[in-house]
């Protein structure tokens, strides 16, 4: 691999303050439900680096996706980018990312394969056909896909600056991938912001609401809650409990990803007292809520990110806090290997073109 490029933008949570964050009144062990093993360059530390971080850290399990848009390296920029938003030249979909996924997992031994659960993220959802994608990635690696996503739409400025058209979470494409799914068993993380960054109401929650009311056996993990930190510069969004508490209610196979950018500016006040509210919302719900780092292509600060949680998660009921960190995930996966057949029909892999030459 070449040399990593270090994000910026992913490391406010590893540089945020962490009083308080070391010591746990309980012993927890993890699943980390959102890990990226490539960043925006399609780089990463590696598939060894991964596993021994969680060794490090208790972390017995792992969602492992790719990153479905990589950024160019303009011809009218003199030096390559060192940041997704380093200069104005675009990304752009990058279907080989589930290959790198794929090629650093399947050869894994048994005892590390089992920890690993990668996710088919490297489509654009605006694309009809995106459903082929994902069975092609299920006949070429059938057994090892255990869900799809990260789903990328509502994504502050990374859609602005991704070619194309804007994506929402009912996006034209989505449809197919939302039945495929639920078929297979498979569950859909999809990062789908509530709202913009300067738009203090829940301006797209009708994107999401419409694909939950439209494919209720799809299991949705909702990234981050819809929140994002380039939201959180701006406003806390106070709406947000009462929302979600509505949408878990009407939607029994919604889940949510507590993961970074939700912790210091909502779950936890600024001296790391946890909040009320999220407790009880959690309470209430205690297997619809899950864990992640957000890890982009590096890997030796995910077991800080996870136990950063612990004085939110030690608030919890002992039962909910243990599901909360580690067994929300893992309850989710497809319950048997998941493959597709082939069916020997040429028109599955060719286009009919009108063309009998």
């Amino acid at each position: 691999m070449p040399s990593l490029i270090i994000f910026p933008l992913f490391l406010y949570f590893f540089l945020a303050p962490t009083t308080g964050h070391a010591q746990s009144e309980r012993h927890y062990c993890y699943s980390d439900a959102h890990i990226h093993f490539v960043n925006f360059f399609q780089r990463s530390e590696g598939i060894q680096a991964l596993l021994t971080a969680m060794d490090q850290a208790c972390i017995d399990h792992v969602m492992l996706t790719g990153l479905p848009v990589t950024k160019k390296w303009d011809e009218n920029e003199p030096k390559e980018p060192r940041y997704v938003f380093g200069d104005d030249a675009p990304t752009y979909w990058y279907s080989a990312s589930d290959v790198i996924v794929a090629e650093a997992v399947k050869d894994l031994p048994p005892a590390h394969r089992q920890r690993i659960h990668p996710f088919i993220s490297a489509f654009n959802p605006n694309d009809m056909n995106a459903v082929d994608h994902i069975e092609r990635m299920i006949r070429l690696y059938p057994g090892l896909w255990e869900g799809i996503g990260e789903v990328m739409t509502r994504h502050d400025d990374l859609t602005a600056l991704n070619l194309g058209n804007p994506v929402r979470a009912d996006s034209g494409g989505l449809p197919r991938i939302y039945e495929l799914a639920a078929r297979l068993d498979m569950p859909v993380i999809i990062h789908s912001n509530v709202t913009s960054q300067r738009e203090h109401e829940p301006l797209y929650v009708e994107e999401m609401t419409r694909a939950l009311s439209a494919y209720p056996d799809t299991k949705f993990i909702w990234a981050h809650a819809g929140v994002s930190m380039a939201i959180n510069r701006r406003m806390k969004l106070d709406f947000i409990v009462g929302l979600l508490d509505r949408l878990l209610n009407k939607h029994v196979h919604l889940y949510i990803d507590l993961s970074w950018s939700l912790l210091n500016h909502y779950l936890l006040d600024e001296n790391g007292k946890p909040d009320s509210e999220w407790l009880e919302l959690i309470e209430k719900y205690p297997d619809r809520f899950m864990l992640g780092s957000d890890a982009v292509g590096r890997f030796g600060n995910i077991g800080k990110a996870l136990h950063a949680y612990n004085p939110f998660l030690d608030a919890l009921n002992e039962a909910t806090a243990h599901r909360v960190a580690r067994d929300n995930f893992l309850a989710l996966l497809p319950k048997q290997a998941v493959t597709l057949p082939y069916t020997g029909d040429k028109t599955k892999t060719l286009v009919d073109d009108g063309d009998d030459s």
